[in-house]
């Protein structure tokens, strides 16, 4: 499909922070198509296998984890980048690593190390995802991180909107390579993010039935989702239950891009460059107003029901506790830590804390259960909800 006036151009990049020795470009890939790559290939990517989505340490085979989460959102992402005339690989980049700097046991591990270190400037996920990438993931010898372009950094900052406060670890990487933090990002940063929403409405909806957290007749209570579902109903009548509500999903899913095409073509209209997408002021690729008022309330449902269910508070709880103890336990013995990680402890704060942050934060659930049963002799019980 012809490129769109106002989608993100390869080859009008601002650039890579660090220049590549001798320039090699290794194949004819666009700048996108690298850094779409050097994600795939990273080691924190790969590591999103064993990192919860919705349920902790699931025992089934069938439940989303991060891995699959991302390929589902890049997925939807590239339906919705192709329609609208952008750059698909950068669309894809954002999509596969916009949740790499999520800790083990999802949200409830962002906050135990949010409240390990509160004094030191905090955690926030989505500043560590751009640490992940550009500071911490090294495999390069002439320079430190993967060196993506400035459009990936940038959309990856702040693919949910302008950031107004950014958290220390933002702040740091904008003062070395400066991402215009206050604007609006590309057309394909805002594409990454709702097709974020869109899959992890409706895929949790698919996990959460699965695991019987959910009931039908609760979620028929939403208007949205039970015209889907009345449609469905009349399209396969005699098709067995489990089928029809995979029909359900997958109808959602439809309605849900079909209606981001449709808006964000119209308020793309007459835009010239990707420089007129972030000089808007303003969301340019997202749900109608009346799509959006129905996604609010489903959010609500899945929070109430589903997010905020008795049994997910409880293992959040004990996953929360894993992650502190496993703090506790390297703030007051940094020999615990493998010898690189020992060598290169600072000795003040906030940086030494800090350093044990981004050690947490890259293990998976399973990494931080063998380490915290290692230290305290014990295995932690009550992390499989499902």
């Amino acid at each position: 499909m012809t490129r769109a006036h106002y989608a993100a151009d390869p080859a009008a990049t601002r650039g890579r922070q660090y220049r590549a020795a001798g320039g090699e470009t290794r194949g004819p890939r666009s700048e996108f198509q690298r850094d779409r790559d050097r994600i795939v290939h990273s080691i924190a990517f790969r590591r999103l296998r064993g990192k919860t989505q919705v349920f902790v340490a699931p025992d089934g085979d069938h439940y989303r984890v991060r891995l699959t989460h991302s390929i589902e959102v890049a997925q939807v992402g590239r339906v919705i980048a192709r329609a609208l005339g952008l750059d698909e690989d950068l669309t894809e980049a954002l999509c596969l690593a916009h949740d790499i700097g999520h800790p083990p046991f999802g949200h409830a591990g962002e906050a135990a190390l949010e409240d390990a270190t509160r004094r030191h400037g905090g955690f926030d996920h989505n500043a560590q995802t751009l640490r992940m990438l550009h500071v911490l993931e090294s495999p390069y010898c002439d320079h430190p991180g993967l060196n993506l372009t400035w459009d990936t950094l940038e959309g990856l900052a702040k693919h949910n909107g302008p950031v107004h406060q950014p958290s220390w670890a933002l702040e740091e990487i904008d003062a070395a390579f400066p991402l215009d933090l206050a604007s609006w990002p590309s057309a394909e940063a805002q594409v990454a993010a709702v097709a974020d929403d869109i899959a992890y409405d409706n895929h949790d909806i698919d996990d959460g039935l699965r695991a019987g957290f959910l009931e039908l007749d609760e979620l028929l209570a939403l208007d949205f989702v039970a015209d889907q579902w009345r449609a469905v109903e009349k399209r396969f009548p005699h098709a067995e239950q489990e089928r029809q509500l995979r029909e359900l999903v997958r109808s959602q899913i439809g309605l849900m891009v079909n209606d981001v095409i449709e808006t964000g073509r119209a308020n793309l209209a007459g835009m010239g460059s990707v420089g007129d997408v972030r000089g808007a002021g303003r969301q340019c690729v997202g749900f109608s107003p009346g799509l959006a008022q129905e996604e609010r309330s489903l959010k609500k449902f899945m929070y109430d029901r589903l997010y905020y269910h008795p049994e997910q508070l409880e293992t959040a709880k004990r996953a929360h506790d894993v992650i502190a103890r496993l703090y506790a336990a390297y703030d007051q013995d940094p020999r615990r830590m493998p010898g690189d990680w020992q060598r290169a402890m600072p000795d003040r704060e906030p940086k030494r804390s800090r350093h044990i942050v981004d050690y947490i934060a890259g293990m998976t659930d399973r990494f931080a259960m063998q380490q915290v049963t290692q230290i305290y002799g014990a295995r932690p019980e009550g992390l499989s909800n499902v």
